[in-house]
């Protein structure tokens, strides 16, 4: 994304924020719509064109007398005529589609039109028409999304804000998606964990893929350096790839496979646009609440199941008893109990979930979180624990959380048998940020002290070995006098089952034995007689001088 469009995107979110619309999460809904609007109508230009070559169905999403909804017809109105004409007539407009373009009236079913003041409407629509968003590549258009998505950094009204990029990367890598994978995730927000599985998978299936900082582009261009420069001063510098994805298949196949819900309409809008400009318009994203009864899923939706799943759910609330869904293999009212519930039940055979929870999750003794962890363990194969630093959601959230990551056996196992062989655990201590300071609101970069790169090199050697042989150390194991603190180490599956199927990374820490004084202890005994009879020799002379005052 070049400089001219940053600059156009942070004038657009400062007249937004002039005009009285200051909450993040509002300002890029409105921005979504419009945004919605002017690519619609760049796509009736390119229906436009197929119909005079020839190609196409010569279907139209503004036939006849709609033609005066499209942005090119209004957008040099002004005043309150373009205000009232694009909130009473352009968005109902929009959502009657029901039948011709049912993705287009979802997106618009009760959008409402918050931009109340004309003259901030009129500045945003003029700086919206100076992009021209058909010579943009997905790239470059989904560059400007997860730009106006920084904007949620900086906000966590209502719960609100985004997984860290450095933790959604190394999460997609550990589950490995493909072509072909249906991809999940029941609580997607802005879809972060989607968009980083298409970009995942573009790159994956490119000629020339890109390596980048996770910090982004615009780092290295600060810091006046090439990756390699970089990498060369920080051996730990985390990345990512891109690519332009021209091996891809099957793009039906890919855009049919991202599968989301939220629970809030204004998450889904903003979920839906994230992906439409990454290339992904076709994805079924919908507002559902999925613990629920009545959440509005269909039986489709129910019967679905996934070859991935990754998410970080909400995990703060309890539901009432008679909303919950009674299909999940829980009995807990928790969310953090029911939307792992949901996974399992959610996981085709030989699929794959990594989900971050919060660290309750993994050793609270109530009778819900011990029968979920046994069935988790037992029906499940757990593949990994990884230990996220406690500030990683600072400075919105200061819980203690991990990433689980498990499958689901293609042949269930025999009765009696566990799924769950060996569980590896990896202790991140550093994520490329500081876990400790706040500044700016955020967290100072450590690329040089980020400890997921070295995750992702020894889950590479676990992954070759099958799962079969974990790196590291095993639980329970005294290591010599001296040694290094470990970051990763393993247990046997009978050894969680005796403590309770307790999945904390540390209470299977190796320890570290203390080193044996290299003194004589004779020498010792008789340094420690001198220091007693000092003080026997102290304190005598003490009562003397207590009994001669008296």
């Amino acid at each position: 994304m070049d400089q001219e469009i940053r600059k156009k995107l942070s004038r657009i979110t400062n007249i937004l924020w002039a005009g009285g619309v200051t909450n993040p999460v509002t300002y890029i809904e409105q921005i979504s719509y419009l945004i919605y609007l002017k690519l619609l109508d760049e796509e009736e230009m390119s229906r436009e064109l197929r119909a005079r070559l020839k190609a196409g169905n010569g279907k139209r999403l503004f036939p006849d007398q709609a033609e005066r909804f499209r942005w090119i017809k209004w957008r040099f109105y002004s005043g309150n005529k373009l205000r009232d004409f694009i909130r009473d007539e352009v968005f109902p407009y929009m959502a009657s589609l029901v039948k011709d373009e049912p993705q287009v009236a979802e997106y618009f079913r009760d959008a409402v039109l918050e931009i109340t003041d004309p003259n901030v409407l009129k500045q945003v629509v003029d700086e919206l028409d100076t992009i021209d968003f058909r010579k943009l590549g997905p790239d470059v258009k989904g560059d400007i999304f997860e730009y106006l998505l920084t904007h949620l950094g900086q906000s966590a009204l209502n719960g609100q804000f985004r997984t860290p990029k450095q933790i959604r990367a190394f999460m997609v890598a550990m589950t490995d998606p493909d072509i072909g994978d249906t991809v999940f995730d029941p609580a997607c927000g802005t879809a972060g964990f989607l968009i980083d599985t298409v970009d995942y998978l573009l790159a994956r299936y490119s000629e020339t893929p890109q390596e980048l900082p996770i910090y982004g582009e615009d780092w290295l261009e600060k810091r006046g350096q090439t990756l390699a420069e970089a990498r060369k001063e920080m051996p730990n510098l985390q990345t990512f790839r891109k690519g332009a994805g021209e091996k891809i298949p099957d793009w039906g196949l890919l855009e049919a496979s991202i599968f989301g819900t939220d629970v809030s309409r204004q998450m889904m809008r903003i979920s839906m646009m994230n992906l439409v400009l990454h290339g992904i318009g076709k994805s079924p994203i919908k507002r559902a609440n999925v613990l629920s009864e009545m959440g509005g899923l269909t039986e489709d939706d129910l019967n679905r199941r996934y070859k991935v799943i990754l998410s970080n759910p909400p995990f703060a609330g309890v539901l009432p008893k008679d909303s919950i869904r009674h299909d999940l293999p829980t009995s807990s009212k928790k969310s953090e109990l029911l939307f792992l519930a949901l996974m399992m039940e959610s996981l085709a055979p030989g699929g794959r979930c990594a989900v971050v929870v919060p660290e309750g999750a993994l050793f609270g003794s109530t009778g819900a979180h011990k029968d979920l962890r046994k069935k988790l363990a037992t029906d499940f194969e757990i593949i990994a624990v990884v230990s996220l630093p406690a500030g990683v959601f600072k400075p919105y959230a200061g819980v203690k959380t991990s990433v689980l990551v498990f499958r689901k056996p293609v042949t269930p196992p025999k009765k009696g048998q566990a799924a769950t062989r060996k569980v590896w655990f990896y202790e991140i201590k550093n994520d490329g940020y500081d876990p400790d300071k706040i500044q700016g609101g955020g967290r100072p970069e450590t690329p040089d002290k980020n400890d997921i790169p070295g995750l992702l090199n020894a889950w590479t050697e676990y992954r070759e070995s099958e799962f079969q042989n974990p790196p590291g150390k095993q639980a329970g194991v005294m290591l010599p006098p001296g040694s290094q603190e470990p970051k990763y180490w393993w247990a046997e599956f009978e050894t969680i089952e005796a403590a309770d199927y307790n999945l904390t990374a540390n209470r299977y820490k190796p320890q570290i034995a203390e080193a044996v004084p290299e003194e004589d202890p004779a020498d010792l005994i008789r340094g420690v007689l001198k220091i007693e009879q000092k003080i026997v020799d102290g304190l005598n002379k003490l009562l003397k001088d207590v009994e001669a005052a008296g």
